[in-house]
């Protein structure tokens, strides 16, 4: 795979933070971030000169960014309220000298925030960064609370110095209340909480200032982005044009119990429309269809029949299994075969009830991949679902080693690791996947890229990656979210995954498919 953006936790950036200050021309940090970020705000945000910006300092570092953000946007002729209330004799050293250069430049500070949320052109949030973490989640209360509920009731545009204030950068959480920025300015590098549970919710657009630090012996990430640039280097390649079904894998589909063989119909269907050559559906219901008729190419049969086939490349079992014992007995089969899994929903819950079927997962030489959403999540190690979202890149990381096998812990910023313990935060995807069904189709996206050939990290990180740009292209054809269905998103991931592959053909085009190679 290609190297995509690295992802730093905060005691991270704190350590490349004092690795730089040790360096023999240590560079002047905060006077970078303050002028890096005041270009973003011009470039971006300011559609003229003589603009009305507010500026919340807090009381510490990043107050002092906040404090050369608000200079250089003065010298460039705006007009800028500084919005300050610690005490100016107790912020850290660097942050004193900007907040003198602030003062000797003819700037003043203010203990609240003149006349409200009156019509400011923009907003500079500057009260925490990181200095809210983990180890100090007090929940933002009083003076500062107000401050931020003023801010995100305004209209104007929402700058946020690093990461918006109150959002947790290790884990997205809402600490009491947080700045809902239009755009981040994150300095050093990207952090996690930028990405996952609320932080795609608060930080709007996020752009990266490194700061230019280089460093004998930097921390070395353990978190990547999977954005389109990955996704993009982790495609199959062009088909040959001597090719046939059998080129492009079998895939098998366990579940589908009464009442819930639509589950089991919708994986069998994205992974058809994802490439597979065949794809099989063992069915538990009593009463399961004998054809699919919105897609009869799918062959339908009870479960004993997909473990009689001789050729499978993965076999994907959860969608609509249910918990019953016949559920069980066939889910403990699975887990004695040699294929490449695929474990959905009921089957990550019967996973959570019986530790002999954990073993065995385990145990397994052929690999497996684990989808589940914060509550069969919460199952899997034997929590809550808020003690999983309260730390979501460590709760994929417990279960990804408690199984020994590749995890998505879904929702948003969907969380990727691998056994070995790398995790990669996806950038796709919106509310519109709130929707019954989507699970099931990401499964079966998995397992087509599997049946094709493809490794379990590769085929994981594309199938999720591709899973949540289907759901960002039908929520810009249909200018919202409300609506989508699962069926829905096999569409618009087939044809995502067509342009991508086959990026010089069009429908007026008539270029050859195989110039595409």
């Amino acid at each position: 795979m290609i190297a995509t953006d690295p992802v730093f936790f905060t005691a991270q950036i704190r350590d490349i933070e004092q690795q730089a200050m040790k360096l023999a021309n240590p560079p002047p940090l905060m006077e970078k971030a303050g002028l890096a970020a005041a270009q973003a705000i011009r470039d971006r945000l300011l559609k003229r000169s003589n603009q009305s910006i507010l500026v919340l300092a807090g009381p510490g570092n990043n107050g002092g960014d906040a404090f050369v953000v608000a200079r250089y946007l003065k010298e460039w002729g705006n007009t800028v309220t500084v919005v300050f209330a610690g005490d100016r004799n107790r912020v850290p050293a660097d942050a004193k000298q900007a907040l003198q250069a602030w003062l000797a430049c003819g700037g003043d500070l203010h203990p609240g925030i003149p006349d409200g949320d009156r019509n400011w052109d923009a907003a500079v949030d500057g009260l925490f960064g990181i200095g809210l973490d983990q180890s100090n989640n007090r929940p933002i209360e009083g003076q500062y609370r107000d401050w931020i509920e003023t801010v995100n009731r305004m209209a104007a545009p929402v700058v946020a110095l690093d990461i918006p204030s109150g959002l947790g950068s290790d884990d997205g959480c809402i600490y009491g209340v947080a700045i809902r920025a239009t755009l981040t300015v994150t300095f050093i590098g990207r952090k996690p909480g930028l990405y996952t549970n609320f932080g795609p919710e608060c930080c709007g657009e996020v752009v990266l200032c490194d700061l230019g630090i280089h460093l004998p012996s930097a921390p070395q990430p353990q978190v990547w982005l999977l954005n389109h640039m990955l996704a993009a280097s982790l495609l199959p390649p062009p088909r040959s044009a001597n090719s046939h079904k059998g080129s492009f894998g079998n895939v098998a589909i366990l579940g589908g119990s009464g009442g819930m063989t639509g589950a089991a119909l919708l994986a069998g269907r994205a992974a058809l429309q994802s490439g597979a050559g065949r794809v099989y559906a063992g069915l538990l219901a009593e009463n399961a269809p004998a054809v699919d008729f919105f897609q009869p190419e799918l062959m339908l049969r009870p479960p004993s029949g997909i473990f009689e086939l001789t050729q499978l490349h993965c076999l994907i079992a959860g969608p609509g299994l249910g918990q019953s014992a016949q559920a069980l007995a066939w889910l403990e089969t699975t887990l004695d075969s040699n294929y490449p899994l695929v474990l959905d929903a009921d089957a990550l819950n019967l996973l959570a009830q019986h530790s002999n079927l954990a073993n065995r997962l385990k145990q397994r030489n052929a690999p497996g991949i684990l989808t589940p959403h914060p509550a069969e999540a919460a199952r899997l190690l034997n929590t809550d679902s808020a003690a999983i979202q309260s730390n979501r890149m460590n709760a994929a990381l417990q279960i990804a080693q408690k199984f020994n096998s590749y995890v998505v812990l879904k929702g948003a910023g969907s969380i990727c690791c691998f056994p070995g313990g790398k995790r990669y935060l996806n950038t796709s995807g919106n509310p519109a996947l709130s929707t019954a069904g989507t699970g099931d189709v990401l499964a079966g996206i998995i397992g087509a890229l599997l049946a094709q050939g493809l490794n379990p990290g590769p085929a994981l990180l594309l199938a999720v990656y591709l899973h949540g740009a289907a759901a960002d292209r039908w929520a810009r054809q249909h200018r919202g979210m409300l609506g989508m269905t699962a069926s829905e998103v096999i569409t618009e991931a087939r044809s995502l995954l067509n342009e991508w592959i086959y990026p010089c053909v069009s429908q007026e085009s008539s270029t050859n498919f195989y110039e595409c190679e």
